[in-house]
């Protein structure tokens, strides 16, 4: 067992994948604020849970549900925490498989702000343009 928030985020992720959206929001503080960058349909900063569920939707609906995120380490101390993951996703014939950092600001034991920071955001940018 890690850091408590490691472990925060590790629940988050692993929810992520099974689907089990209930768990995923539990993470997330109230007022959550999700900021996606690049230039594509997703782009933009979404402010609390029902923003980041709508967000996470239509992320689920334009891979035709195959977007999922392996894990590949989890780091956390008292305020932040660093997701190294690859994500990866079919849509109209491309295939993704993309590195990417998650940047979290924890708080009060739940998941309060968060960044990607794509290895290559050009990748992320068609895939989802």
């Amino acid at each position: 067992m890690g850091h408590p928030n490691e472990d925060l985020l590790r629940r988050g992720y692993e929810a992520f994948g099974s689907g089990d959206m209930d768990t995923v929001l539990a993470v997330l503080d109230d007022g959550i604020v999700w900021h996606t960058g690049g230039s594509n349909q997703l782009t933009g900063d979404y402010h609390g849970r029902p923003e980041v569920t709508g967000h996470l939707g239509q992320l689920t609906e334009l891979s035709g549900g195959s977007f999922h995120v392996e894990v590949h380490d989890i780091v956390a101390n008292d305020t932040l925490g660093v997701v190294l993951v690859t994500v990866h996703g079919q849509r109209n014939g491309q295939t993704m498989a993309a590195r990417a950092a998650d940047i979290w600001r924890l708080a009060d034991g739940k998941a309060a702000e968060r960044w990607t920071y794509a290895e290559d955001q050009a990748a992320f940018d068609k895939f989802f343009g």
